[in-house]
């Protein structure tokens, strides 16, 4: 599954804490699920035949169920049904049988009719509006399969499923398997569709879809593609059906088998909590993450879309094909689908340089495992708020960087048999970590298992200082690990890895060795290395202030993905004040004008927080006009954005030089060049899709009243376009006067927008540092009305996270008195996070901004 926008670090549930899981005595075969919804009460019937196995004889049965009616309940075994008392465990979530006479061990078939609600929280099967009607959808992971049926709603509980939905005549339905009948009725004015049974699979992967959906069909190496879409959006499917056919191609060659789910339909739906969720044989999608307008989309919503799709279709065999045995260890479905879905795109679209974007979301993701409150890869889990919590960062981007260093370490091919040796193993079944580095080491030959273990079971992330004693030509290496902690008032714990070290001459060939001790001693063939080849390891390095310089003078010899590291890890040296800012600053002016896209964005992100956190009042306009100075000449190189470049990263790279030149720069005369570019957008007149909404975003930077009105009357105009919705949607925190932030604000909780787009709106105000306070007193103050619209699954954890953008103990000492006393048990991790990213910001402030103060007084304009 793929977490939307900021949500993908943090959609978690609220129940009661306590273990909740079933006792191992009953196991699921087959179930067998009716349904009848009612979209306009937001109610539906259901009756679930489940034909189970006893380990032993009993005359209870426990499973899982919540806010579900309970109707008739009957068991049948050995030729006798008895007829079953029920009761329930709501904090529990769980449901008992109870039947007179014990039932022998073996198979046993429980029927249970039953009542549901379609809730409007975006969980279990729930109501979604649009266009004027009302749709039934599901969201099932990772604990919610029980609010649609009564269910063993635990990952290696795996089952057949045969389903049935008897819907309004009018309607269609999608479901895991394929459509086998369509009948009338059987009541009046309905139709009932049956579904082909599904493969063995786990319940949290049910999925169903009801409403008016059209879809555009395909296939791809036999198995049969479609992309479906309400009505009035089905001429923007068609890239996402060509994207999904060239990736079934390549995973059945990867994998070597062939796609196991029959066929598979690919849904955008009005209303999603999450990105995208890897339904088996049925993937659902959000809209924006899914439909493409052939004529308008941007380059980088290509690629987006391109990018989840590969990451839903990876998990057909990492998560549905092999299942993780229980959610603590999640990052063998979420990890690995990261890691996997980059290469159909390096294989389909070479010009798209995913290996940059690798390293760009290896530096992001040590965002997170930089912090003290940062967890191992492998954590406990019992409730569901705890479960909920696992899918961060850490298993999505961690995993996907540790895997990509061992794959790096021990080669394509090699790395490849061993998958292919893990999945057919375990196929249709499950499995737990140390399955798999077991099948890895015995396959490859190398060590996975002990550098799996080294990053799987202890939080946080190595930084290796490197030195290096030249001696004719030649270098004697030094590399020094400790845990690395972004905070500088912080000291890390004694922790080692075991990790391979690809160090590269910057006029040579890479040479790995595998660090095992605290300190370890290697040869070098070169006074100048560069110690993380090609980016790939999961490692930040430390060099001295000499050695940057070094590096500075011979940038040209670093590769792309190598420059995007180096920038990246000096700023975490920064961060953690192991370097003054000046050094991170001195790297700037041989970047400025690098054609690598990734590598621009990642400066401009730096230098945003340096100037909304670091530059003092009397130091802004010089490091304004610093900023203009340095990144002008590119920009203007780009003709001021009125060419619109052929290839894609220039256009990327466009983009971005737009925001951190007209934003951070605060350049005035091409912030009044958007304002007319995005009056001529909203008059009919579009830029060039690649930069609209980098111009959208400075536009509003410098807009009044009268653009934001206009950018929220335009909304209204675009619900059949999705990406364009949404460029003007994420422009509006851009607006810089406070009143404009609060009319934002109060939109947000407004009916004009969607429940899934609350949360993101409302964080997108605090993150930016204009607006940050308003944000927070309108958080403060309509606190019982967000809890009311969003529920804690699918919103809150969101916001409390964006809070880690303040940076002063005066803010993180109010954060912590607020939800003392309005407690959100299921983003208890996040508040750790964002209390941890304030006061670390805090830190970094006192360390760094007169270092920048004197550096500034000294820096040529």
């Amino acid at each position: 599954m793929r977490r939307a926008l900021i949500l993908l670090f943090a959609l978690l549930t609220a129940v009661p804490a306590g273990a909740q899981r079933l006792p191992d005595l009953v196991r699921p075969e087959h179930y067998s699920l009716w349904f009848a919804p009612d979209l306009n009460a937001e109610t539906f019937r259901g009756k679930a035949t489940i034909r189970v196995v006893l380990g032993s004889p009993a005359d209870v049965i426990t499973l899982n169920a919540v806010d579900i009616t309970f109707g008739q309940v009957s068991i049948a075994a050995a030729g006798r049904t008895q007829t079953g008392r029920v009761s329930v465990n709501p904090a529990a979530q769980t449901a008992t049988i109870t039947v007179p006479e014990s039932i022998p061990a073996g198979q046993a078939t429980i029927e249970i009719v039953y009542t549901g609600i379609l809730n409007d929280k975006l969980r279990g099967f729930y109501i979604s509006r649009a266009h004027g009607r009302k749709y039934a959808l599901t969201q099932m992971e990772a604990t919610d399969a029980r609010r649609a049926f009564p269910s063993f709603d635990e990952p290696s509980y795996k089952a057949t499923f045969g389903i049935a939905l008897q819907i309004d005549r009018r309607d269609s339905a999608i479901s895991n398997g394929a459509l086998v009948s369509d009948r009338p009725g059987p009541e009046p004015g309905t139709h009932t569709l049956t579904f082909a049974t599904t493969p063995r699979m786990s319940t949290y992967l049910v999925a169903m879809v009801v409403g008016d959906f059209v879809c555009r069909s395909g296939s791809s190496d036999g198995t049969r593609i479609r992309v479906c879409s309400t009505p009035d959006k089905r001429g923007q499917t068609g890239f996402a059906l060509e994207a999904a056919q060239h990736q079934i191609k390549f995973y059945n060659d990867y994998f070597g088998i062939k796609y196991p789910f029959g066929k598979l339909d690919i849904v955008g739906v009005p209303d999603f909590a999450a990105g995208a969720m890897e339904n088996a044989g049925a993937i659902l999608f959000r809209e924006r993450l899914l439909l493409v307008d052939p004529a308008g989309a941007s380059p980088a919503a290509r690629k987006e879309v391109a990018g989840i799709i590969a990451h839903e279709i990876a998990h057909q065999w990492f998560g549905n094909l092999v299942t993780m045995k229980w959610w603590d260890d999640i990052w063998l479905n979420e990890g690995f689908a990261s890691w996997i879905g980059s290469k159909p795109l390096a294989a389909w679209r070479p010009d798209w340089r995913v290996a940059l974007d690798e390293v760009s979301d290896t530096q992001a993701t040590l965002a997170t495992d930089a912090l003290r409150s940062t967890r191992a890869i492998h954590t406990r889990a019992d409730t569901p708020e705890e479960i909920d919590a696992l899918f961060d960062a850490i298993a999505y981007g961690k995993t996907a960087a540790v895997l990509r260093m061992i794959e790096s370490y021990v080669g394509a091919t090699p790395f490849r048999n061993g998958i292919r040796a893990y999945l057919r193993k375990y196929a249709y079944g499950n499995a737990t970590g140390q399955d798999f580095w077991t099948e890895m080491t015995r396959v490859t030959g190398k060590p996975v298992d002990a550098i799996l273990k080294s990053f799987v079971e202890q939080p946080g992330a190595p930084v290796l200082s490197i030195e290096n004693r030249c001696h004719g030509g030649a270098g004697d290496l030094t590399v020094t690990q400790d845990r690395f902690l972004a905070s500088p008032s912080s000291t890390p714990p004694a922790q080692t890895w075991t990790l391979p070290v690809c160090v590269r001459p910057t006029s040579g060939q890479p040479r790995c060795e595998m660090v095992e001790r605290r300190q370890q001693s290697m040869a070098a063939t070169s006074c100048a290395v560069f110690a993380n080849a090609e980016g790939r390891g999961y490692y930040l390095t430390e060099y001295s202030p000499d050695q940057i310089r070094a590096l500075t003078g011979d940038m040209a010899r670093l590769t792309p993905p190598e420059r995007v590291a180096l920038a990246g890890d000096e700023w975490w040296m920064v961060a953690s004040g192991r370097h003054d800012v000046d050094v991170y600053l001195s790297l700037v002016p041989s970047l400025a004008r690098d054609t690598v896209p990734t590598l621009i964005q990642a400066l401009a992100e730096r230098l945003a927080f340096t100037a909304s956190e670091l530059v003092a009042a009397d130091g802004r306009s010089r490091f304004e006009q610093w900023t203009r100075t340095q990144f002008d000449p590119a920009l203007d190189a780009l003709d001021r954005g009125r060419a619109d470049a052929s290839d894609e990263a220039t256009q990327h790279r466009h983009a971005t030089l737009l925001t951190l030149v007209g934003v951070t720069g605060n350049d005035v005369s091409l912030q009044r060049r958007a304002v007319g570019i995005a009056t001529a957008y909203l008059d009919g007149m579009p830029p060039p899709p690649a930069l609209a909404q980098a111009w959208l975003q400075v536009a509003a930077a410098a807009g009044d009243a009268a653009l934001h009105g206009r950018y929220v009357a335009h909304l209204e105009k675009l619900a059949n376009q999705p990406e364009e919705y949404y460029r003007f949607l994420t422009a509006l925190p851009w607006f810089r006067d406070p009143a404009l932030a609060e009319r934002t604000l109060n939109l947000a909780l407004s009916p004009q927008i969607r429940s899934q787009d609350v949360a993101p709106l409302i964080a997108g105000v605090i993150e930016r540092p204009w607006s940050r306070d308003v944000g927070w007193a309108f958080v403060r103050k309509q606190w019982p009305a967000l809890v009311e619209r969003l529920g804690t699954f699918q919103g809150l954890p969101g916001i409390v996270m964006s809070l880690g953008h303040f940076c002063s103990q005066e803010r993180a000492a109010e954060v912590r008195q607020f939800f003392a006393a309005n407690p959100v048990t299921s983003s208890e991790r996040g508040l750790q996070q964002a209390l941890e990213r304030i006061e670390t910001c805090a830190a970094i402030r006192a360390r760094q901004a007169p270092a920048l103060s004197r550096w500034l007084r000294s820096a040529e304009p």
